[in-house]
């Protein structure tokens, strides 16, 4: 059986850009400290807590004023800023493990701990993007995301704002892929729905024709078996097919073959979110990971680096990993508005931190490469 990754508790060692993620660190205690709680109030306002350190743009450091103390940051109260400040104190909190301690929940408190290994805080991102001594992709050599939602699923912007807003940030496309209807629970569209959304697709793209141009995409589930809930004659109906692991990620027995068999389908140029994982609530797909990047390698199928900060799927220690294995990589935002798809940044960041080449990454390609590369069905 094939061993599930890694996902140590502490931050990672190395590179050092990732070393002293500190707004991370602050967020997971608060994360520990909210289910350490017997009140439904409390563990809100600590996960409310948690979630604006994470999202900070600036690390914690930097907002402290004279006399050491937290400048106000909407979302956190006294008793987080205390978790805060002995944080930036020792890297550690006295508060959270007391709490933890005798809360009945230090193993499940445990458990979660080790699902948020190689997550990145905001301000961490801001940071590696800054960073000229790492090397890989820039948002300057970003031309178009490859992963996103629209109302046509279960995603809120219609196609034009889509358009207008991937034209805002400088892109010349944008792949919209809205689920297959085999996940009903994200409203997957029906063939007769897809067609509708074609031919509202080729309506935008003549209203930009030589300024932007949207893709038909798909994002196709990987059912339990490794098949995708397209057929071949429906899946030759989109330009670019996403194939995704949507159940099963949760259990611990191998799932080599089934993550095999999706790239092996013909129809599938992007793995998405290959694992499946989610900060501090599950790892995903167990499977012998290598072999499915050697796979991919082998049949020009890119692997996702998902920029959702929730994902961050691949993350960059794998990432490296299907680097070493010769993959093709997809970054993407997997945005479900138009404010979402600054989470491309997230994995640009996880980009830089592998030292993916831009060659290596479709996203950055000319458009008329990319479109041969999605046509060219193995």
């Amino acid at each position: 059986m094939a061993k599930r990754t890694s996902r140590g508790s502490g931050l990672a060692k190395s590179p050092d850009a990732v070393a002293h993620d500190v707004n991370a660190v602050a967020a997971g205690l608060l994360q520990d400290l909210a289910f350490a709680q017997e009140s439904a109030q409390k563990t809100f306002a600590y996960k409310r807590a948690a979630a604006a350190v994470f999202e900070l743009d600036r690390p914690l450091p930097e907002l402290i004023g004279p006399g050491g103390t937290l400048g106000k940051v909407p979302g956190i109260g006294p008793s987080s800023t205390r978790v805060i400040l002995e944080v930036l104190e020792t890297g550690a909190s006295e508060t959270v493990e007391r709490a933890v301690a005798s809360s009945g929940r230090p193993a499940d408190i445990q458990r979660r701990r080790e699902l948020r290994a190689h997550f990145l805080s905001r301000a961490a991102v801001r940071r590696i993007l800054g960073d000229a001594s790492l090397g890989g992709p820039t948002p300057a050599d970003y031309r178009g995301d490859m992963q996103m939602h629209s109302e046509w699923s279960d995603g809120v912007p219609s196609l034009t704002q889509i358009a207008e807003a991937s034209i805002s940030l400088g892109w010349a496309r944008a792949a919209v892929t809205d689920h297959s209807y085999g996940l009903k629970i994200a409203s997957g569209m029906s063939m007769d729905e897809a067609r509708a959304q074609h031919a509202a697709i080729d309506a935008v793209n003549a209203a930009y024709e030589g300024v932007f141009r949207l893709i038909k995409g798909v994002e196709a589930n990987i059912d339990a078996d490794g098949h995708l809930d397209l057929s071949v004659a429906e899946a030759a109906a989109f330009e670019l097919v996403l194939a995704a692991p949507h159940s099963q990620l949760r259990v611990q027995a191998d799932q080599t073959t089934r993550m095999l068999r999706a790239v092996r389908n013909p129809a599938t140029r992007v793995l998405a979110h290959p694992r499946g994982r989610i900060s501090g609530s599950r790892g995903g797909v167990a499977a012998d990971w290598n072999a499915v990047f050697a796979e991919a390698a082998a049949r020009g199928v890119a692997v996702e680096i998902d920029g959702d900060p929730k994902r961050q799927d691949l993350d960059y220690t794998m990432a490296a990993r299907a680097l070493s294995a010769g993959c093709l990589f997809a970054l993407d935002s997997d945005a479900h508005n138009t404010g979402q798809l600054s989470y491309v940044e997230t994995a640009i960041a996880h980009a830089r931190l592998a030292a993916i080449p831009p060659e290596r990454i479709v996203n950055c390609w000319p458009t008329d490469r990319l479109m041969a590369w999605l046509s060219d069905r193995r």
